[in-house]
């Protein structure tokens, strides 16, 4: 691990994928980013909340055994460690992202210290219950560093989101097409409209309304583009055709790496870049992450060693 460079904050879910055939996937957005960057050679601090059951013991091993951080991972003596119920018919995949859990009751806790020039990442489903949504709050008071708000809708529980709220609280905000065409109807109402056509001038009214740094819209293989605040669009397609297992965590894969570019300083077209490379990987994986360090070497390589 580096120790040069500031530690990036994780705050969010961590949860188990469970199959109805018993196999179950480790993830959770805030969880695949901050294992993407333990892998890319950075020393997150994940905050999070496990149960004291079979499932957060598994969790809690799996990490310590491959050196990452556990000291922001809580444990709840009450609740479940998060479960999301898969169920696949006619070969679609449903979802029952199960209620309280104990990633529902994360606690507001001292830091350890930190260096300045981090930052923050989060999503939304993590805090969907108000007791979790109180420990970001007074977590952003203590840090005092840039917010990264990646937008992650998930029906029933986004209806308990107060996006605009948050977007007031965040310096960059990361959606996907069909979020930011929500956010644009549900959040600032500006109507209907073709994100294709409008996407510059769109993008420019709502970093003027949520006074945010920057936006970031991802379209899977139509690539992503950022949106600075007096500053030219920056576009990035994918360099070459994918062979896609899943697109499962492509977008986690995408922050991971821009919270590095805005860790290390590059470039707003090389974080792009770099960004949507990861993930074109990523999503020739079985799943979000992996636990082959081999896979995250020759990003390592391409990129660390040299910045």
């Amino acid at each position: 691990m580096r120790s040069d460079t500031p530690r990036p904050i994780i705050f969010g879910e961590v949860l188990f994928d469970c199959f109805e055939d018993g196999s179950r996937v480790l993830g959770g957005a805030p969880f695949n980013v901050a294992w993407n960057l333990f892998q890319l050679g950075e020393n997150p601090l994940f905050i999070s909340r496990i149960g004291d059951d079979d499932l957060g013991h598994e969790i809690i091993t799996v990490l310590q055994r491959s050196g990452f951080d556990t000291t922001g991972v809580q444990v709840d003596k009450q609740r479940p460690t998060g479960r999301v119920e898969v169920s696949v018919v006619n070969g679609e995949a449903s979802y029952t992202i199960v209620p309280d859990q104990a990633y529902d009751f994360i606690e507001a806790q001292p830091l350890p210290a930190l260096a300045n020039g981090g930052v923050l990442y989060h999503g939304t489903l993590g805090i969907r219950h108000p007791a979790a949504l109180a420990a970001l709050t007074a977590l952003k008071v203590n840090a005092d560093v840039p917010v990264l708000l990646d937008v992650n809708l998930r029906k029933p529980w986004d209806a308990h989101i107060d996006l605009k709220s948050l977007l007031q609280n965040a310096h960059w905000c990361k959606l996907n097409g069909d979020e930011f065409t929500q956010l644009l109807n549900n959040t600032f109402s500006f109507g209907p409209s073709s994100l294709d056509a409008q996407e510059k001038q769109l993008a420019e009214m709502v970093l003027n309304s949520a006074h945010l740094e920057g936006l970031l819209i991802t379209q899977g293989e139509k690539g992503a583009s950022a949106y600075q605040r007096g500053q030219c669009p920056t576009h990035i397609s994918p360099q070459s055709a994918t062979t896609v297992v899943d697109t499962v965590g492509a977008g986690d894969a995408f922050c991971s790496v821009f919270l590095l570019g805005l860790l290390r300083g590059w470039a707003m077209p090389e974080t792009l870049q770099r960004a949507q490379a990861f993930a074109s990987c990523v999503v020739g994986l079985k799943g979000a992450t992996s636990m082959d360090a081999g896979f995250y070497n020759r990003f390592k390589q391409q990129w660390l060693n040299n910045n």
